[in-house]
């Protein structure tokens, strides 16, 4: 049974009087806000160049398969050399990234930036978590870290809506250009408030390596997160990539509206993952939370075909806003209010999910070995993922797309919940030799 508690909203806004806590935030601010605006970005150039379901899925491919190459050695690295360094040319790579995206005149241009943005949000994720981690208090992981993905939920929030404005207004090439000033100033927060290898350098096998790697999935709590976000990550990217897709190649709605889309989900997980972040901490039990998310996450995909039926059955909306009319149909509604649980549902389960990697890491003082082994497992499904649903997309139906994403969502909490059962059976008899294998 869960025990009555209370949390303090404000125990995450406080944390931004540290300041390393503020320039790690920064990171994330700066990592979110990219990430978010140019998947509003990406909807646009499929609509421009006219992408099948197939090279839309590539879209994130590429995206991942870089990160899926490089995940394990750059956690091992980022455990044995300094933190801040990888953190400053993670930024840096962004930039990068930012001016290519400037000069794209086709799909395949979209790609090829796409994986080299990959390289610096793997850096940038694993390296901030990481030293996210090892900073905090050692009470205080869920707080911390539920407040780091906070403000990244805040920062995804106004990529969402700022960079859809920017989008909608000046198109392509001033938003890259807002985006490089926001990393840069990013870079000179780490540059000027972090301390210099805030992970300490771990020496020797201690911080990784295979047989660290082999030991951290011999623990029962990492080989269920491991196992599950192998399966979840289908189901979430093809939500990522293809929702606004769906949103501007089907219905026509403009690069202003979808960024209001995805900021009701945002929104959401901006006001509740720090405080889910915390409850986590005082209850215990973390496993329930990750459960409780996913399940509800999974409902949030199948709400999104609704959009077709509530399209026409709703009387649209229209808003006088930024220069122009701006008309809400049902398609609009329906997403929106899927989006939203979808922002819950990942308050409940993320910052659980990290906190769990964390301790189980920490167990061999290699917590970014860790959260490798969290990220590859996010690659796998995240590299197969938007392509195969990309597919079903253009041989079966859109609708079937997305309710093939639920399906591995739910089927991914089964998975958790069975592996994670059964193997922390298991540790328990090896542990006790008073059991009886055959009882």
């Amino acid at each position: 049974m869960f025990r009555y508690v209370t949390v303090d909203f404000g125990n995450s806004v406080a944390l931004l009087r540290d300041r390393e806590f503020a320039a790690l935030a920064g990171t994330a601010f700066a990592r979110s806000q990219a990430y978010s605006t140019i998947l509003i970005a990406l909807a646009l150039y499929a609509d421009q160049f006219g992408t099948t379901g197939f090279v839309e899925g590539l879209f994130g491919t590429g995206f991942a398969v870089v990160q899926l190459l490089i995940v394990l050695p750059l956690g091992r690295q980022v455990d044995k050399g300094n933190a801040k360094r990888w953190l400053l040319g993670g930024l840096a790579i962004n930039v990068v990234v930012f001016f290519g995206f400037m000069f794209v005149e086709s799909s395949v241009h979209v790609i090829l930036i796409r994986m080299l943005q990959g390289v610096g949000a793997s850096i940038l994720w694993i390296t901030g978590s990481t030293v996210i981690g090892t900073i905090a208090p050692d009470d205080g992981n869920g707080r911390w870290l539920g407040s780091y993905n906070q403000v990244a939920a805040f920062s995804s929030l106004a990529g969402d809506a700022v960079g859809g404005y920017l989008l909608y207004t000046y198109e392509f090439t001033f938003t890259y250009v807002v985006l490089s000033g926001v990393t840069i100033a990013a870079f000179l927060l780490v540059f000027a408030f972090l301390r210099d290898d805030p992970g300490g350098g771990v020496e020797g096998d201690a911080g990784g390596g295979r047989a660290t790697l082999r030991a951290l999935l011999d623990l029962p709590m990492v080989k269920a997160l491991v196992t599950f976000r192998i399966a979840f990550s289908v189901g979430k990217m093809a939500v990522i990539i293809f929702l606004p897709i769906l949103a501007r190649t089907e219905f026509g709605i403009n690069a202003l509206v979808i960024g209001w889309i995805l900021a009701g989900g945002k929104l959401t997980k901006s006001l509740t993952q720090g405080y889910v972040g915390d409850l986590s901490d005082r209850v215990g039990k973390k496993q329930y939370f990750v459960v409780v998310g996913a399940l509800l996450y999974g409902l949030g995909t199948a709400l999104i075909p609704l959009s077709f039926y509530f399209e026409g059955a709703i009387t649209p909306v229209s808003i006088q806003a930024f220069g122009g009319v701006q008309e809400l149909g049902g398609a609009f509604f329906a997403l929106f209010g899927a989006y939203c649980v979808l922002g819950v549902a990942d308050s409940i389960r993320l910052p659980a999910s990290m906190a769990l990697f964390v301790e189980e890491g920490e167990k061999f003082d290699s917590v970014a070995s860790s959260m490798s082994l969290r990220s590859i497992s996010w690659k796998v499904g995240q590299v197969a993922g938007p392509v195969g649903v990309g597919l079903i997309k253009d041989f079966v139906s859109v609708e079937a797309a997305f309710y093939t994403a639920a399906g591995f969502i739910v089927v991914a909490s089964g998975i958790f919940w069975v592996v994670f059962t059964r193997a922390s059976a298991a540790a328990e008899q090896s542990a006790d030799p008073s059991v009886d294998p055959g009882d």
